[in-house]
């Protein structure tokens, strides 16, 4: 798959909590990010891939909501229109425990991509996201790279997988926590071009992927890194169980607190056994042992 345009919705609502709602009702359908807009008339834009748009299904699914009286509209995005949004509004650095987060080339990367990017006990992770997913500043994301931290001795030395690697901030994080070797996928090829640009502007050299988890190979990993959404990590779980070594760790979140549960129970089931978890503004995260 290579997104090369997106559909923007964009939903008329009254408030954030309005808008986490319609996120939860909606998501399910496709849409992989979101944006709330404050101001005098509140909005919530919703992205999604052209070719998985359903429009009938949206209608039905907001008819489902009594309250939502808003109304919304629909554009197409081309690619181009994307890489004119990043280099408008970019996005800002940000620091998760010891890691910083960066835009590359920008004044708070400081020496760029050929200073130094582990400092003592700091790490600096250059990103040039383009259209790909993951900046560290969702929750999901954030609470990975803690995740990471907080057991990096889970890492250090092994053999660290990244499903759904979008931007391959997470691989890029196990690479300079020490990881033994990193590897990584995801289906749209537009994230494999920009995980590859952003491993080579951390100094970096690993594999990515353009498949999904059918890619992985059984018994051939230590760590598995799965930032997804909830209905494609219970879909997959089995082939992770098989994917990872005995031991093994798996790190979950893309998902909302009330999936936890859920998910925990199928890995369960499985013989994976939950080691622990965090939340934070209603999404989750689930550490996991084979």
């Amino acid at each position: 798959m290579d997104s090369q345009d997106y559909c923007e919705v964009a939903l008329k609502v009254d408030s954030e909590e309005q808008a986490e709602i319609i996120e939860a009702m909606v998501v399910d359908l496709g849409f992989d990010s979101f944006q709330f807009e404050e101001g005098n008339e509140p909005v919530l834009r919703c992205y999604i891939q052209t070719s998985l748009f359903d429009g009938n299904a949206l209608g039905d699914a907001l008819a489902g909501i009594p309250w939502f009286k808003g109304g919304w509209s629909v554009r197409k995005l081309e690619a181009a229109d994307w890489n004119e949004e990043w280099e408008r509004n970019g996005f800002t650095a940000i620091e998760v425990g010891r890691v910083r987060v960066c835009p590359a080339g920008s004044e708070e990367a400081g020496d760029g991509v050929d200073g130094e990017s582990v400092t003592g006990d700091r790490i600096t992770i250059l990103l040039d996201p383009r259209m790909a997913f993951g900046t560290g500043h969702h929750d999901t994301t954030c609470m990975m790279m803690k995740t990471m931290q907080d057991n990096s001795e889970d890492i250090v030395g092994k053999s660290v997988m990244d499903l759904g690697c979008g931007t391959a901030v997470l691989g890029i994080l196990a690479a300079k926590l020490g990881a033994g070797s990193v590897s990584a996928v995801d289906i749209d090829a537009t994230a494999v071009r920009s995980a590859l640009g952003n491993i080579r502007l951390n100094g970096l050299d690993f594999e990515v992927v353009c498949s999904d988890a059918s890619a992985l190979k059984e018994d051939a990993y230590d760590v598995l890194l799965a930032n997804i959404h909830k209905n494609i990590i219970i879909s997959d779980l089995p082939r992770y169980r098989k994917a990872l070594r005995r031991g093994g760790r798996l790190l979950l979140s893309g998902f909302y607190d009330r999936d936890a549960d859920e998910i925990t129970a199928v890995a369960d089931g499985l013989g994976l056994t939950l080691l622990s978890s965090c939340s934070s503004n209603g999404w989750a995260c689930l550490r996991f042992c084979k």
